[in-house]
């Protein structure tokens, strides 16, 4: 029985640092979510990942870089909230980037090998 097979090909990218994981696929989306929704916790809850987790996510990829990542406010009449400082979209923008290009460069080499 001679079966073509179809084979694809995925790679990962962490950055990170003695401190910790700086950015992955997964912070990423946390990201992406805080921005879109203005909060920690609804991105959280969007991933179906616990607040805890989110915040220490959060605050990991923060204490790593000169400004922060994620700026918060207090509570008030309509509540606190999260969002990304220009540093943080930033670093969506060039992690997206390196991710898209590590994609095409692994889907180039992986076309180059015969099976």
């Amino acid at each position: 029985m001679n079966k073509a097979l179809d084979f694809k090909i995925k790679g990962r990218i962490w950055i990170y640092s003695d401190s910790g994981t700086v950015i992955g696929e997964g912070r990423l989306k946390l990201l992406i979510g805080i921005d879109e929704t203005g909060s920690i916790s609804q991105a959280a809850k969007q991933m179906k990942m616990s607040y805890k987790k989110a915040w220490e996510m959060v605050n990991t990829m923060n204490l790593q870089f000169k400004t922060p990542i994620v700026v918060g406010s207090q509570g008030g009449v309509h509540g606190g909230g999260s969002k990304l400082s220009d540093n943080g979209k930033k670093l969506i923008e060039k992690y997206a980037s390196l991710l898209e290009k590590n994609e095409n460069f692994l889907c180039d080499e992986f076309l180059k090998m015969k099976f």
